[in-house]
């Protein structure tokens, strides 16, 4: 197989386009090739032209002629092996697995379920607690919350139910982690068995959408339960016992003990309360970084112009994505997070009396705002003096003053950006209409975030808006507060057998457990954790 690098494509191609430019690009004939197949599709909008640059994997006859052929063609090269190979079933033990020696995981965000996929088709039972509800049950919750506002449920919201924080988001799946394994690949295809839309396997930038994520999740875990492992939901787990430097059980808010060997603790970056618990009884943690900032919404016909020019709006484009990092005088770093083209800003609270925000899209990224995290980094010395959990107390506090200052009810504090920019508090929107439910409260957010924030966003206003044209408009409505960038801890863990460090039987994994920042990264963790397993 061929692999040819940076094909360039019009955006109204067809197959005889893509099959007639890689037989120029080859300088083959159309019965050398056997099979085109699209391997990645980028959009390059760099050179005052809007086309698709694309990698394309091409079965030939003869290969080693042609490729001696093109030798002088760096483009062109043999395809390199991007096989996982899952663990050969023939090396584990198959045996019906008792309910002591069985896994046991806790959360069913992106790396618990991806675990106990993998550990349950290896016959090893997994049982998943899960604190919250079943995505379609926790679903109905959410959007009952964002319309009213009275009906939040600590145990059932955006933070906390099946499939974890990413299945309220615009469910992106692109990650810069590396990937020798070759996990990926074989991850965007589980996905799309579990009901993702086919382009997440070629899409420079895949994304499922909230949509579509609820019924991928759901399907999985059917898979893991139709395998022989176990989902328990609103199994809150409250206690975890460690005897002679072991992991033993944990212990459920009803009182429940539950047994088992090992335990996976994939609890994702909002379960506060879990890691007060895990810090109590003597879990080795560290302190880590995170940002703080808020959503900021464009219109998206703005973004798309900014960003493609007159091609703004083609169907084969969508909505415009952007990104952005700005380093500033202040020291610090603003920049884009979780951007949602076509989305909604959402309540991501998951602790009552206090506000959180979010994005979230569709798979067709339909709505007429842009949004994203417009945020700025908050190192572990800010918060040094509070010590290890000294991170979710600041990130408390903040979203406290946010439900105060947007006057209960989880309305959001709001403020139009030209207003921000003038230190003047706004009174309503301009032309831009803000996305939050249950609603906005127009105040000063000056008033709200640190002072080394709020000088930061606006140092960084006019760096961006000479990257991203109309960044700076003045009705931009920004939204506070958000503080759930990344988990502002790290359990900590031996590199190499993945157990947390000085304690057997315990694997703290994923975003929760400061190895992850997103859905394709927190995934990858749990696979790599329940090959750990099955390979001791």
């Amino acid at each position: 197989m061929l692999q040819i690098s940076q094909l360039r494509l019009p955006l109204d191609y067809d197959e005889a386009i893509l099959k007639g430019t890689v037989l120029r690009e080859l300088r083959a004939r159309a019965q050398d090739i056997v099979t085109i197949k699209m391997k990645q599709r980028a959009i390059d909008a760099r050179r005052g032209n809007v086309e698709f640059s694309c990698q394309v994997l091409v079965e030939v006859l003869n290969e080693g002629v042609m490729l001696q052929r093109l030798a002088g063609n760096h483009r062109i090269k043999l395809a390199e092996p991007t096989e996982y190979t899952e663990l050969d079933k023939t090396k584990v033990n198959m045996a019906p697995v008792p309910p002591e020696k069985r896994p046991v995981i806790i959360g069913t965000g992106p790396c618990g379920l991806l675990a106990g996929l993998i550990l349950a088709r290896h016959g090893r039972n997994p049982l998943i607690l899960e604190r919250g509800k079943p995505a379609g049950d926790r679903a109905r919750d959410v959007m009952a919350f964002w319309k009213r506002g009275g009906d939040f449920n600590p145990e059932s919201n955006v933070q906390f139910g099946e499939g974890g924080a990413g299945t309220f988001s615009d469910g992106k799946l692109y990650t810069q982690i590396r990937d020798r394994e070759n996990r990926i690949p074989w991850l965007l295809k589980e996905l799309v068995k579990a009901g993702a839309p086919e382009d997440i396997l070629y899409k420079s930038r895949p994304h499922i959408g909230t949509d579509r994520l609820i019924k991928v999740v759901r399907n999985m875990r059917e898979e893991i339960v139709r395998m022989g492992g176990e989902v328990r939901f609103g199994a809150h787990v409250t206690d975890a016992v460690i005897e002679n430097g072991k992991m033993t059980k944990v212990i459920l808010a009803n009182g429940e003990e539950i047994l088992g060997s090992p335990f996976i603790f994939a609890v994702g970056h909002s379960a506060r309360d879990t890691f007060e618990m895990l810090h109590r009884i003597g879990v080795p943690m560290e302190a880590k970084g995170f940002s703080v900032g808020v959503r900021i919404e464009h219109p998206q016909s703005l973004i798309d112009r900014s960003q493609y020019g007159k091609w703004g709006g083609h169907p084969r484009l969508g909505a415009a994505p952007y990104k952005f990092v700005a380093h500033c005088d202040t020291g610090r770093a603003a920049y884009s997070f979780c951007m949602c083209p076509g989305g909604l800003v959402v309540a991501a609270s998951s602790e009552p009396g206090m506000v959180v925000t979010n994005g979230m899209s569709t798979y067709a990224r339909a709505e007429s705002n842009a949004n994203a995290g417009f945020m700025v980094d908050i190192p572990a010395t800010d918060f040094a003096d509070q010590g290890v959990l000294g991170g979710m107390a600041f990130q408390r506090a903040l979203e406290k003053q946010a439900y105060e200052l947007g006057g209960g009810g989880f309305k959001a504090p709001a403020q139009r950006l030209g207003d921000f920019m003038k230190k003047q508090p706004s009174s309503g929107p301009g032309r831009v209409q803000p996305s939050y439910q249950p609603g906005v409260t127009w105040t000063d957010l000056a008033t709200l975030l640190p002072d080394i924030v709020t000088t930061t966003l606006r140092e960084a206003v006019r760096r961006v808006d000479d990257m991203i044209p109309g960044f700076g408009l003045d009705d931009a409505v920004m939204t506070g507060v958000e503080t759930r960038s990344s988990c502002p801890l790290r359990i900590l863990r031996d590199p190499d057998s993945l157990l947390c460090a000085g304690i057997e039987n315990f694997y703290p994994a994923g975003e929760g457990a400061g190895y992850a920042g997103g859905i394709v990264s927190a995934a990858c963790d749990g696979m790599r954790v329940a090959e750990k397993i099955l390979n001791g």
